[in-house]
């Protein structure tokens, strides 16, 4: 596939490795400069361009930076593709990062958000995944101890495509529901940095409790803080408890 990422932090950039080791042929930009991303390109093959040749000549769109950024992408930038483009949103909000963005704190879901700021419909994947466990808890298809990651979007096609993907990153995939159920893998829910194979994740998903998150979003980074990322097998495990993962 044809992918265009925007950002390569440490959730885009394992993406960008992950993806092209794949066979995918993939562009990458981000804030800071594309002369930035040499070493980047170097190792994986991928093509640093400006954010507006990104979403030419792509058939997927990886949107990976910080939650408050995705309101300053350029509104254009998102227009008439052509074609239909599947959009992958792995964005999640920490007030204390983003600030209180008010339609958020009011109940308007975080992807669901991202998906009005771009005027595109998007698909949920990624975010509720330690980048660490990216990037070291893959394993091949069909292993009893492969980690799942849920997705959640309004069209079938693109959530096929985004199963692909991730299934290409070295996890398995679960189509829960709409872009309205998405808040069932947001920050504090029991599936959110809890590793779970598939049959635990099918357990999980129903078992979240929305007006429990915001609270167990804080507590779960104070352990972050507390522990750093180099403790994220430890990190996985306290999330399990403080989540009441089943």
């Amino acid at each position: 596939m044809k992918i265009g990422i925007i950002g390569a932090g440490e959730i885009g950039g394992t993406l960008v490795r992950q993806y092209t080791k794949a066979g995918h042929h993939v562009k990458v930009t981000n804030a800071g400069g594309i002369e930035k991303l040499a070493t980047l390109a170097k190792e994986t093959g991928a093509l640093p361009v400006k954010i507006r040749d990104l979403v030419t000549d792509v058939e997927v769109i990886v949107i990976s930076i910080p939650f408050f950024a995705v309101r300053n992408l350029p509104r254009e930038l998102f227009g008439d593709f052509g074609e239909k483009i599947t959009i992958v949103d792995t964005c999640n909000y920490y007030p204390i990062v983003s600030g209180a963005i008010p339609e958020v704190v009011e109940g308007t879901h975080e992807s669901v958000w991202v998906s009005r700021q771009i005027g595109r419909p998007v698909v949920k994947a990624y975010n509720n995944i330690f980048y660490r466990s990216l990037v070291h808890s893959g394993l091949p298809e069909g292993h009893p101890s492969r980690v799942a990651l849920p997705m959640a979007g309004d069209d079938g096609k693109s959530k096929q495509i985004v199963a692909t993907l991730i299934n290409d990153s070295g996890f398995d995939s679960w189509d829960y529901g709409t872009l309205q159920d998405s808040w069932r893998q947001e920050p504090g829910s029991p599936v959110y940095c809890t590793d779970l194979t598939l049959e635990s994740l099918k357990k999980s998903i129903p078992k979240a409790r929305k007006e429990l998150l915001p609270e167990r979003r804080e507590v779960g980074l104070k352990h972050i803080i507390e522990f750093g990322p180099e403790r994220w097998r430890d990190l996985v495990q306290l999330n399990r408890k403080t989540y009441e993962v089943p």
